[in-house]
């Protein structure tokens, strides 16, 4: 499980890297100002996550059924979240009209908070830390 948490991890971070690198140097012409702001929230949030799944794969105090439940929360909160952005910012220049799907954003936001809380709460409950 932890190979498969810190690869992921490494997949979504490189892919943070390379989405944010497109959206400095080659969104400025295709979309408005406010649309990079956009897509570079995305960016962040993968980016943060990516970081958090490095920190659940290599942190050996949790049990392998509570890493599962994390890693799932945040990858489909990354997934949901990230990469709506990623089309509602380029909704312009896209056939696909991503408003469409724009409810999903918020779900994948809910998703990484479940991540995050059931971290939290595997901490607090767990007897010992190492």
């Amino acid at each position: 499980m932890n190979k498969t948490i810190l690869l992921t991890g490494v997949v979504f971070g490189l892919l943070a890297v390379v989405f944010g690198a497109f959206g400095a140097h080659g969104l400025e012409k295709m979309v408005e100002p406010e649309a990079i702001s956009t897509f570079e929230i995305g960016v962040r949030y993968q980016m943060y996550h990516a970081l958090f799944l490095l920190f659940i794969g290599l942190w050996t105090g949790l049990k392998a059924n509570k890493k599962r439940i994390v890693y799932t929360l945040i990858v489909l909160g990354i997934a949901l979240f990230s990469f709506s952005i990623y089309g509602l910012a380029l909704n312009s220049i896209i056939k696909f009209d991503f408003r469409s799907i724009a409810f999903l954003t918020p779900i994948g936001g809910v998703f990484l908070i479940f991540g995050w809380f059931f971290t939290g709460y595997f901490i607090l409950t767990q007897k010992r830390i190492n």
